[in-house]
């Protein structure tokens, strides 16, 4: 028997109801503040990732499906999001028109990453990004945009942590202060941090080893090095989250993972899944659309991860998936051909339908349509069909009555429509 990839999972129905909640959810959100859905493919050039994500990321250096395809050299897989809607946004030329664009959309990545409780190797996003605006009032509606979400889904002991990764200008003096502390925890870092500590320090404080997690308990915090334009950025991020009942946490270390980001970062926390904690993430990259090839565009964004949000959902509300509105129980060969007729028109009119073509039993029948969660059954033998009538029950009511079969598909699609 060939089985799944290790890292990979089917969303089998049971489950997917939860997603084609969230998803609906997502999509309504987002549209009723301004954004538009845009689709991207799964597969780009390695070069986009690396030259937007950082050489020095974990994806980059060991998380990417990549490999070679001919004569366009080396492709990958997409681990995120952000920078193909930024390809596209640039190949595309979307600034010309007008630079303020509002994008979302949702879809696979895939990471080659250790597999583990809520984390797969094939994992799904919801992704936001907006172009064009660089004002701190943007982000604040960015973040309380991702709450109202959230609240929708009634998806509680979430939490927002916000920090400010400052600018090109004030950024520096930072790097150095937390350099001068790295130099002297050396011996208490990891290989992959002691790299880092040399070509992008930042990216020590995002490490989750343990031990570099307590070597840098007493790192200095960037917010005591912000420049006026960001220190007054990220004040006014916090008082209009504030304002609008976002409940948030400043967090001196969150820096996110890639490193594009500036000025305002942030995540959503939950206490629901153990270490895999993070629901979503992202923040303000004003440089990247010019580093990729575009013009000086402001952007921020941010990701949810589909698999955990789809968990807190699943674990705090009942959703179960809808059974159809008619089921046809056919008693006899005549009866079977009548229900086949009747189902594909009603189906056709939007008539949500189920029947079988099996000869059962009534009572059979009736089991099924129990279990499918049908609202209706519509039953009808040789007798009924020499009558010219069906009779047809309410599952909730248990009420029933007949039906005249001249018209019947009518007379159900205007009932049920």
């Amino acid at each position: 028997m060939i089985q799944l990839i290790k890292g990979f999972k089917d969303v089998l129905p049971g489950e997917i109801e939860v997603w084609q909640t969230i998803e609906r959810a997502a999509k309504e959100t987002f549209e009723n503040f301004g954004f538009q859905e845009i689709r991207l493919p799964i597969v780009e050039k390695s070069e986009l990732f690396s030259r937007s994500i950082g050489d020095t990321t974990d994806i980059v250096e060991k998380e990417m499906y990549t490999f070679e395809d001919g004569k366009r050299g080396h492709v990958t897989l997409r681990p995120e999001a952000t920078a193909s809607v930024v390809r596209s946004y640039i190949q595309h030329k979307m600034y010309a028109k007008d630079p303020i664009r509002k994008f979302y959309t949702i879809g696979p990545m895939f990471r080659r990453e250790r597999p583990q409780k809520g984390r797969y190797r094939q994992f799904y996003q919801i992704d936001a990004e907006v172009f064009g605006i660089d004002s701190p009032y943007l982000d604040a509606q960015i973040i309380f945009m991702l709450a109202t979400l959230l609240e929708t889904l009634k998806a509680r002991d979430v939490k927002a942590h916000i920090n400010s990764l400052g600018c090109p200008c004030c950024r520096p003096s930072f790097q150095k202060a937390l350099k001068e502390l790295l130099d002297a925890k050396k011996e208490h870092l990891c290989e992959n941090c002691l790299r880092r500590s040399e070509k992008n320090p930042l990216r020590v404080l995002d490490c989750k080893v343990p031990a570099c997690r307590e070597a840098v308990q007493g790192a200095p915090s960037i917010l005591d090095h912000l420049c006026d334009d960001c220190s007054d950025h990220f004040e006014t991020v916090k008082r209009v989250l504030t304002e609008n009942g976002v409940e948030y946490a400043v967090d001196k270390h969150l820096v996110r993972g890639l490193d594009y980001y500036t000025r305002t970062a942030f995540e959503v926390l939950t206490t629901s899944l153990g270490a895999q904690n993070a629901v979503a993430g992202g923040g303000r990259y004003d440089g990247l659309v010019k580093a990729l090839g575009g013009p000086e565009v402001p952007a921020i964004g941010f990701a949810i991860g589909f698999d955990r949000l789809a968990e807190i959902v699943a674990m705090q509300q009942s959703i179960e998936a809808k059974g159809p509105a008619l089921y046809i129980a056919p008693l006899g060969e005549r009866a079977i051909e009548a229900a086949a007729h009747w189902m594909m028109q009603l189906a056709a009119k939007g008539v949500s339908c189920e029947t079988d073509f099996g000869g059962r039993s009534l009572k059979s029948h009736m089991k099924r349509a129990d279990k499918l969660n049908a609202t209706h059954v519509l039953m009808l033998g040789d007798d009924e069909l020499d009558k010219g009538m069906a009779t047809l029950r309410n599952m909730a009511t248990k009420e029933q009555g007949d039906l005249p079969l001249d018209g019947l598909v009518e007379t159900l699609a205007e009932r049920f429509k």
